[in-house]
């Protein structure tokens, strides 16, 4: 017997949902390259993916990455060797006109921004993001939208094939890894459609990622920094500035938002190393005065230092490439952080104002409003984007009192070396009354779902960690519910560095918790048929064996508003949008 599997039969105090009938052993971890591509493969897109998904990494290839972290080169030159054998040389990634972006919390939707800004301008744009939440197609867009199916599947199977083509036996990786496929197969596509610029989310890091194969980005940027990644990056917030600013390059102006003292001088010195030009973004508030409120697209007070860095990339980048239209300068002000000139206060054109307000970027502060269900989603999963997203929450759930009773659920997961319990205890003041734990699985098997497939772990360890998540929030709540007589006074709601919600009559009784197989399941039981949209034809018969789950059944269906909260990974939000806006699937 497994050891999840024993431990699942071992802990019946835990409110663990599981069909019956439903097994969690597989057949084991694949390897690196593991499972052979098809000898003549169809030229169907799920076939496509299901080979890409054949190059995912286990442990053994991250344990060579951090191996070779300190040596950023070796990683750099493995990629321009992979970059040659599909038919490129590094000199050819120049015609791109790449915006590089790196950080640890909001580098993805301050590429959104950016490239949403520089598509208002009239401008073929290219982007590049990780990870995808519904189709792998995802991550590469032209203007604003994923490459086609069709477009996707000849793209793959060109790199594809050239790459096995090219194969020598010198080295002992003879394909790329999931991450530099996708890298590779992007330059290529932008390259083809001949994109005005390049907007390029780095993966993790910066100083060995493989997009920073890129020699002569037209600018670079760094968002907001945190802990994340630890076992990659470094156990300290200075390590990880210092990997990220391994993204810099010579000559190459670039932008970061304000940061803690010990991350900033650490970018400041990177930065002056190799003769960076480094500037500090100004808070939004500057570049507002004297005209209308800029209105963003994504919602969230975090969103605004995402929309000046944003805002400064998409202007140099115009500048440098001799653009018109790029804001009229006001007066400026020195920094006084670390040293670091500010960067230009200037008036926003009405080309970057249509670009902020309309950009577009699901499974980030997202809402989808459904009867009597509403939910929240947002990708958060360090501790300082969970905290953003907690803020996020309160000032999004409504004000006025439902006619009958409300009822607030927690959907989360968590993956990696992260901390789940830290990022649970941030949860706990939003006061849920069901917290719900379900693996990264859209259904219990996902062979009919190539796009979110993932190898690097089994079905074992993903229910056990749910059932530690469960474990984790049980304990918080009883230590909530006998709070220390020594320790200090919880801080005044509403106070500056309070997380607590608009005012709520406190809990009579702890927060229930349950743990589901899969996506579909834990979204069954929450919407009880109530969304119009999530509808599913009937219910496994043991959805409500648990007493938790039957009796929460009654309280769903007979509530006047339920407030679902899903975060703790993108990976999670993109498998609840699949089954809550299907069209994301067509």
């Amino acid at each position: 017997m497994s050891r999840a599997r024993s431990h699942l039969r071992a802990s019946p105090f835990l409110a663990a949902v599981f069909p019956r009938g439903v097994t969690t052993r597989v057949t084991g971890r694949r390897e690196f390259s593991a499972r052979p591509a098809p000898q003549e493969p169809g030229m169907e897109y799920q076939d496509a993916v299901r080979t890409l998904n054949t190059l995912q990494t286990n442990a053994s290839y991250l344990e060579q990455v951090k191996r070779q972290r300190g040596d950023p080169q070796a990683q750099l030159e493995a990629m321009k060797l992979f970059l040659a054998r599909s038919g490129l040389q590094v000199e050819d990634l120049d015609q791109l006109n790449i915006i590089h972006v790196t950080g640890t919390k909001g580098k993805g939707s301050t590429c959104a921004f950016t490239e949403r800004i520089l598509r208002s301008y009239g401008l073929k744009t290219g982007f590049f993001s990780s990870p995808h939440l519904v189709q792998v197609r995802e991550r590469i867009r032209i203007n604003g939208q994923p490459i086609s199916p069709e477009h996707f599947t000849k793209h793959f199977w060109r790199l594809y094939h050239r790459l096995e083509e090219t194969k020598d036996g010198s080295s002992c990786v003879s394909m790329p890894a999931y991450f530099r496929f996708l890298t590779l197969m992007a330059f290529h596509v932008f390259l083809q459609e001949k994109v005005d610029l390049a907007v390029m989310e780095v993966g993790i890091g910066g100083a060995y990622d493989c997009t920073n194969i890129v020699r002569k980005p037209v600018v670079c940027g760094v968002s907001s920094l945190g802990i994340d990644h630890t076992s990659l990056l470094g156990d300290t917030i200075e390590k990880i500035a210092w990997q990220k600013g391994g993204i810099f390059k010579c000559g190459v102006p670039a932008f970061t938002v304000p940061q803690p003292d010990g991350p900033l001088a650490v970018l400041r010195e990177r930065a002056e190393q190799i003769s960076c030009p480094l500037y500090l973004c100004p808070p939004l508030e500057a570049l507002e005065e004297g005209g209308p409120p800029l209105t963003l697209g994504l919602e969230g007070e975090h969103q605004r230092s995402n929309a000046t860095l944003a805002l400064q990339l998409a202007r140099c980048w115009l500048q440098r490439k001799d653009r018109q239209g790029i804001g009229e300068l006001k007066v400026s002000r020195p920094s006084l952080l670390c040293q670091l000139p500010l960067a230009p206060v200037f008036q926003p054109t009405a080309h970057m104002r249509h670009g902020l307000r309309d950009t577009e970027w699901p499974g980030r502060t997202q809402i989808l409003c459904r009867g009597p269900l509403t939910w929240y989603l947002d990708g958060a999963h360090t501790s300082s984007s969970v905290q953003a997203c907690v803020r996020w929450f309160r000032q999004a759930l409504p004000r006025r009192h439902q006619r009958g009773p409300e009822v607030r659920v927690l959907l989360f997961n968590s993956t990696g070396d992260r901390d789940p319990a830290a990022l649970l205890k941030l949860l706990q003041p939003c006061q849920f009354d069901y917290a719900v734990f379900c693996p990264n699985l859209t259904e219990v098997s996902s062979a009919g779902n190539a796009d979110q497939q993932n190898f690097m772990v089994t079905l074992d360890q993903v229910l056990l960690r749910c059932l530690e998540h469960q474990q984790h929030w049980s304990r918080l709540a009883e230590e909530a519910a006998s709070p220390d007589l020594w320790s200090s006074p919880r801080p005044e709601a509403g106070g500056p560095a309070s997380l607590l919600l608009a005012p709520r009559p406190p809990h009579t009784h702890g927060t229930s918790s349950l743990v589901f197989s899969c996506i579909s399941h834990a979204l069954q039981w929450i919407s009880q048929g109530r969304d119009p949209v999530f509808q599913t034809p009937s219910s496994p018969r043991d959805l409500l064996a648990h007493p938790v789950a039957n009796s929460g059944a009654s309280v769903l269906r007979e509530a006047a508003a339920v407030h679902v909260l899903v975060t703790g990974s993108l990976h999670l939000v993109g498998g609840v949008l699949k089954l809550l806006d299907p069209s994301l699937s067509q």
